[in-house]
């Protein structure tokens, strides 16, 4: 089966869904698919890319190639004139939806954010008849918007959390000492601030002090606006300057291009910089600068003190709901902003949440009931807090999770016994079979189907040799044979067998799930421990689901004298 990753988009979670579109491409399972890298650009054309990219460093290392002359590195969409260009030939081939089923069977979308992850882009695939992966596009409306989530999740499952929306109209009279000494007799210090619309932390501030620049600073950043002061502007030198504009351009940790500035729309670094130059001329004292895709309302939210945790939950061929064990997120930071979740060092991840099997068990039954009730299938990762007085509170479903190898949603099938390989088959095909339910192109996707699990089933029967990898008890080995286990997955030609040359000097054939934690001490003390009984049950719930996707799975680690013993066994 062919199947087009999409990844790239018009968000600003573009580089995660580069990512992600790398897993995909990387992974997926040779001897059933062949992956098509589909990267979608900020003018929403879809472009057939050339395989190498795929391994390019970030989108603005191959697009577009202007890049290396104007001095900033941008997106496309601080070049419109390029909208109407032709795509380079070395970059790919301009794809139109028509001609989608010419090139792929099935969609793999790795997209995050709006127009990519709320429903926008589901429904031109079914348009034109192309089964896609995740939710659909009722369920895929209502993961984009955090406003109306909390209040779906309150009518499924009654929590209270206290919040207020906070509309721009409310806003621009810039009555700011009014509005935090509202919102501080409502809600209370610390204030979590949050663009509606938006994935991977970005534009998530938290107010912890009672400061109004603090206030102000936090709100406008998750409007997508910058307040700047004259006085700063004119400190700057060349040289500074041109690094604040290069700040605004990255989807980290600016506001990104266009930009409305002086109700005039402009595109590029050098350009702003030239007319907050003009601007601060005229003895001005504040430049409002927004975002041309700025958000409309805000979401400010009372700050929940408690364990953070994220739960997965997957479905059964029937369409009944499994949630994945939970993982806590341990943060070294104060808050868990778009630095804090990708950036190696500022948290970790404890599957299930250090706390009673009975509470793991409870929230795995609250995120079961608010993935159906609220009309999402195939996948989701919801996220929520335990608080010290055990209560749940939930937030933020995630209908495309991040999917980096290491993200919450791998670690997750892992303990049930999936590789990530494993995992991305399902979930193309739960995928199809949720399409199916659609009622549309019924009977093509049945055979799609069909034919899918003929081949799975046939790659079950066929006997495969194994192939061991011995590493050492250190982080970098630890990391090298995490990324030969997933490629020889990939491969499907043998059976990976990962063993840790433990520091003890004995051999420990490790099991699947222990190839995606984050240190080699958690391999260390996890090959040595009793597993945790919520692991064991939700590894028996999933048993049926699990065989089919990789056979017969232990979870027990074996321990050896030296690799001559394990060889002899294998």
């Amino acid at each position: 089966m062919r199947i087009g990753i999409f990844f790239g988009g018009p968000s600003r979670e573009r580089e995660i869904s580069f990512a992600g579109g790398k897993t995909a491409f990387e992974y997926l399972d040779k001897t059933l698919f062949e992956p098509v890298p589909v990267f979608v650009d900020s003018f929403g054309r879809f472009i057939l890319l050339e395989k190498e990219l795929m391994y390019s460093g970030e989108i603005r290392d191959f697009y577009p190639a202007s890049n290396a002359h104007d001095g900033f590195k941008t997106y496309i969409e601080s070049h419109p004139g390029l909208a109407g260009e032709p795509v380079p030939s070395e970059t790919g081939t301009l794809l139109s939806p028509p001609d989608f089923k010419n090139h792929f069977d099935f969609a793999f979308l790795a997209m995050h954010g709006p127009d990519c992850e709320d429903g926008a882009i589901q429904g031109l695939l079914e348009w034109y008849r192309i089964p896609y992966s995740g939710p659909g596009i009722m369920g895929s409306a209502v993961g984009i918007d955090k406003i109306l989530q909390n209040d779906m999740i309150e009518l499924v499952n009654n929590q209270q959390k206290k919040s207020w929306t906070l509309r721009y109209d409310q806003w621009i009279p810039r009555e700011y000492p009014i509005l935090f000494q509202v919102l501080k007799k409502h809600l209370g210090l610390p204030l979590v601030i949050k663009a509606p619309h938006q994935g991977s932390s970005i534009g998530v501030a938290i107010v912890k002090d009672d400061s109004l620049e603090e206030f102000v600073a936090a709100v406008n950043q998750c409007f997508f606006q910058i307040e700047l002061e004259g006085s700063t502007w004119k400190s700057f030198d060349y040289a500074q300057k041109q690094a604040w504009g290069q700040k605004i351009a990255n989807l980290d940790e600016g506001i990104g291009f266009p930009v409305v500035f002086s109700s005039k729309t402009i595109y590029h670094p050098a350009d702003l910089i030239k007319d907050l130059d003009a601007y601060f001329s005229k003895e001005s004292e504040v430049a409002v600068i927004s975002s041309l895709n700025a958000e409309d309302q805000v979401l400010i939210e009372e700050f929940i003190n408690g364990q953070e945790f994220s739960c997965g939950c997957i479905q059964f061929d029937d369409g009944k709901s499994l949630a994945l064990p939970p993982s806590e997120v341990v943060k070294m930071v104060q808050v868990f902003d778009f630095n804090a979740k990708y950036k190696p060092g500022a948290s970790r991840k404890r599957i299930p949440v250090d706390t009673s099997l009975e509470k793991n068990q409870e929230i795995q039954q609250v995120i079961a009931e608010v993935f159906q009730q609220l009309g999402i299938n195939v996948c989701v990762r919801i996220d929520g807090f335990l608080t010290e007085d055990g209560t749940i509170l939930l937030h933020d479903p995630n209908t495309i999770p991040g999917m980096s190898p290491t993200s919450f949603i791998f670690k997750q099938m892992a303990e049930i016994g999936l590789n990530v390989t494993q995992a991305l088959t399902y979930l193309i095909r739960q995928s199809v079979r949720e399409r199916i339910r659609t009622g549309k192109n019924t009977w093509q996707l049945r055979g799609l189907l069909a034919d899918l699990d003929k081949k799975i089933n046939a790659n079950q029967s066929i006997e495969k040799p194994s192939k061991l990898i011995v590493f050492e008890s250190t982080d970098e080995q630890y990391a090298a044979a995490r990324m030969q286990y997933g490629r020889f997955n990939a491969e499907g030609k043998s059976v990976p067998v990962p063993v840790l040359h433990s520091e003890d000097g004995k051999y420990y054939k490790l099991t699947n799930p222990l190839m995606f934690k984050e240190y080699v001490a958690d391999v260390e003390n996890l090959v040595r421990a009793e597993r945790h009984p919520l692991l064991t049950e939700t590894s028996q719930k999933a048993a049926a689901l699990t065989a089919f996707y990789a056979g017969n799975v232990s979870y027990k680690v074996d321990i050896y004298s030296d690799v001559n013993a394990l060889e002899a066994v294998l």
